[in-house]
């Protein structure tokens, strides 16, 4: 899905360590990099609220945008990994990827489940969604946001595979049709621990002979 806000990059110069990154940081933006297209890779830095808007807009990752690096030749391109600080959630680090429009690519789509099934309604199961992406072939203009299913019709025990998906002529799945996308189940109870009998007190043999045995006057 193309987005037509272009993201601005900073050719970034000198060395590419930890240092240098995080007097990119210190200065309010990102350090990047970017490749693709049969072109050598290219460090930048971009502003991390332009990066954290596409990440969390409809699309995601999977949004196609205008890459403008100072400097040099506008490209499309589409984030395809990024880095988190892991306690404040920052961003710290972006790769981006040149995409040639022209040519189809591979991406993981979130499959969307719509409708409350009969089952759960009706017969007090429970839905359990297994795949929650799916792998696809398509031309990048034509990435879906995201895949509709709707599981409302689904029954206790029944179950929706790939091959149930809306299959449209512009992209190709790429995982089994067999594999299994969500069903309808039930909760199993848990049968309660049987108690564990009580030990008997140990009596020694010793102890056994001389309780038999009757007193001597």
């Amino acid at each position: 899905m193309a987005n037509t806000e272009a993201v601005k990059a900073t050719l970034r110069s000198g060395k590419f360590n930890k240092n240098a990154a995080r007097r990119v940081r210190v200065a309010g933006q990102i350090p990047a990099v970017v490749y693709g297209a049969g072109l050598d890779s290219v460090a930048v830095a971009l502003d991390p609220k332009v990066i954290t808007k596409i990440l969390h807009s409809e699309a995601g990752h999977n949004t196609i945008f205008d890459l403008d690096i100072e400097g040099g030749a506008a490209a499309k391109a589409m984030i395809v990994d990024w880095q988190y600080e892991p306690i404040k959630g920052k961003l710290l680090h972006v790769d981006l990827k040149r995409i040639a429009m022209d040519k189809a690519m591979r991406v993981s789509v979130p499959v969307m489940l719509e409708g409350v099934p009969t089952g759960v309604k009706n017969s007090g199961g429970i839905l359990d969604q297994l795949l929650r992406e799916v792998e696809l072939e398509c031309l990048p203009g034509d990435i879906p946001s995201h895949i509709d299913v709707d599981v409302s019709g689904l029954e206790l025990h029944g179950s929706i595979h790939v091959s149930d998906l809306p299959h449209a002529g512009k992209y190709k799945f790429l995982v089994p049709e067999e594999t299994m996308v969500a069903h309808v189940t039930i909760i199993k109870e848990v049968a309660p621990a049987e108690p564990t009998p009580a030990a008997e007190p140990e009596v020694t043999k010793g102890a056994t002979k001389a309780a038999a045995e009757p007193a001597k006057k």
